[in-house]
């Protein structure tokens, strides 16, 4: 069994929340405009009220920078037993195919840059 170093237990511990937080923070400082939908809760649980074949698997975050010509959509995951359901990875290959650029971001591709260098892409 290996052991995690300091940075990936670091990383383990940080929410979807914190991570999305994060997301926004940077793409603001790089030019990005961002949205998300948010749960609210109802008397059956949490909901996102949505309508349409993409509504189910939304990703949790939209960035567009028209400087840039980019619109990014990001899966916000935790770094660990966290994956895609068919309904988001339906989405995805959607958005793909209409020319966005789609992500799966976790804390891991924040500490070690990736997401960052995607922005400034």
């Amino acid at each position: 069994m290996t052991r995690l170093t300091e940075q990936e237990r670091a990383d383990r511990k940080v929410t979807g929340a914190e991570l999305q937080r994060m997301v926004m923070e940077l793409g603001g400082m790089l030019g990005y405009a961002s949205v998300h939908f948010r749960a609210a809760q109802t008397g059956r649980g949490w909901r996102v009220p949505v309508e349409g074949p993409l509504g189910k698997g939304w990703p949790d975050l939209v960035l567009v920078n028209p400087m840039r010509r980019r619109t990014i959509a990001a899966e916000i995951k935790r770094e660990v037993d966290d994956q895609l359901t068919p309904d988001q990875e339906y989405v995805h290959s959607v958005l793909r195919g209409a020319g966005w650029s789609v992500f799966v971001w976790r804390p891991s591709d924040l500490t070690e840059g990736r997401i960052q260098d995607e922005l400034q892409r």
